[in-house]
C-alpha cells in the first residue's frame, strides 16, 4: 500500500497518566526519550503494528488527543498538495533531528493528519 500509516502519536495534557493507563490497559512497551529543551517523548511500542508515542500537548488550552502519520516520499511537496487540495497547515514542514521530517495538516472536513518521511538509517 503506498502511504501507509506509520506512526500514531497521543498529545496528551497529563503524561504520567496516559502512560499508566496505556501500561495498564495494552502490554506496550514505553520509552522515554529526552529531548532536550522540547522534554520528554515516550515512546510506545505495541509489539506488532504501527508504533507510536506520548508526548505533552503543545496548543495551549487543547484537549488530548491522538494523531495519525502518514509516510510520504517528500513532506514539502505532500503538505504544498494537500494545501492546494483545500487543507490547512497546521505545522509546516519541520525536522524533528535524527528521525526525520514532519508536517501536520488539518483536511476540508477538520481532521488532522502528520505527514511524515523517516531519514535513512
Amino acid at each position: 500500500m503506498a502511504n501507509p500509516f506509520v506512526h500514531v502519536e497521543l498529545n496528551t495534557t497529563d503524561v504520567d497518566k496516559a502512560k499508566k493507563f496505556y501500561g495498564q490497559l495494552f502490554d506496550w512497551k514505553l520509552e522515554d526519550v529526552e529531548m532536550g529543551a522540547g522534554g520528554r517523548y515516550t515512546m510506545v511500542q505495541p509489539g506488532q503494528g504501527t508504533g507510536g508515542g506520548i508526548m505533552k500537548q503543545m496548543m495551549p488550552g487543547a484537549p488530548s488527543s491522538w494523531l495519525a502519520y502518514v509516510e510520504v516520499a517528500d513532506v514539502p511537496a505532500s503538505t504544498r498538495k494537500a494545501k492546494s487540495l483545500g487543507a490547512q497547515v497546521m505545522v509546516d514542514n519541520k525536522e524533528i533531528e535524527g528521525a526525520g521530517w514532519m508536517s501536520i495538516i488539518v483536511d476540508p472536513t477538520g481532521a488532522m493528519l502528520g505527514l511524515w518521511k523517516a531519514k535513512k538509517a
